[in-house]
């Protein structure tokens, strides 16, 4: 028999969850631990959608990237996902910022999937990197924008500096925008990020360094194929799925 626990160690073994930031909430959200688990759905956030399919198509453990209890709970509602998972007697578990700074993890996958070989951390904190430099030759900042776009599928792709030619670029999945001067420092001429902000784009103009903000969702999405494979790979008896409700909830126009 297969139990929470059990995934919580495979995840242990592949992303420690000692390398997660002191702000996060990686682990078991809701549920036990000794819980029987025969399915998992596997999504990037837990949302209400992603919880109640959860419960209608009967998956005893969901796996996401971001916490479903990320900030204290002060009132349960009933459409809070994790209120619908406790009442459906659903368990849930996440990796977030242990996997992004694992090695082999988030960070890692988007780089491969962007043809880029990392070469050394982007940002260390309490010795813990987080984000990539990598050698880029070969092509200009739009033709990077526009590589990302076509891999990871996204909608839209916001750069800067598209003309300038790239020899190193940094890369950070999810929010790094805070990491732009890291990527100055370590001689980057492009940070490959998302969630970047206004004053980011003008402070990277200002500096020399060109930025693309490929989206939070698409630099971090990877993370669900990813990890279905390693559990079916482990875990062969178990039913793994990526949930149909997994999406971006951002439109665009």
């Amino acid at each position: 028999m297969t139990t929470v626990y059990d995934i919580y160690s495979f995840i242990e073994d592949l992303a420690p969850y000692r390398l997660q930031e002191g702000y996060d909430n990686s682990g078991l959200n809701v549920g036990e631990m000794s819980a029987e688990v025969r399915s998992v759905l596997v999504a990037l956030d837990c949302t209400a959608e992603v919880a109640r399919e959860a419960c209608q198509r009967d998956f005893d453990l969901v796996l996401t990237h971001h916490p479903v209890i990320f900030r204290g709970l002060k009132t349960l509602v009933p459409n809070d996902p994790a209120v619908i998972l406790a009442a459906g007697g659903k368990n849930a578990l996440s990796m977030h910022t242990n996997f992004d700074s694992a090695e082999g993890g988030m960070n890692d996958v988007l780089c491969k999937m962007l043809g880029l070989k990392p070469e050394s951390a982007l940002h260390e904190e309490h010795g813990v990197g987080c984000g990539y430099v990598c050698e880029c030759d070969g092509m200009n900042v739009r033709e990077l924008a526009q590589r990302a776009k076509d891999v990871l599928g996204c909608r839209v792709v916001r750069f800067s500096g598209g003309e300038r030619e790239i020899s190193r670029v940094g890369v950070c999945s999810g929010s790094g925008g805070s990491f732009l001067a890291d990527a100055a420092e370590k001689g980057c001429q492009v940070l490959l990020t998302g969630d970047v902000k206004h004053d980011v784009f003008i402070d990277g103009e200002n500096m020399g360094v060109s930025v693309i903000d490929a989206g939070h969702f698409y630099t971090e999405n990877i993370f669900c194929e990813f990890i279905a494979g390693e559990l079916k790979n482990k875990f062969s008896d178990l039913r793994v799925e990526i949930a149909v409700s997994n999406r971006d909830i951002v439109e665009v126009i």
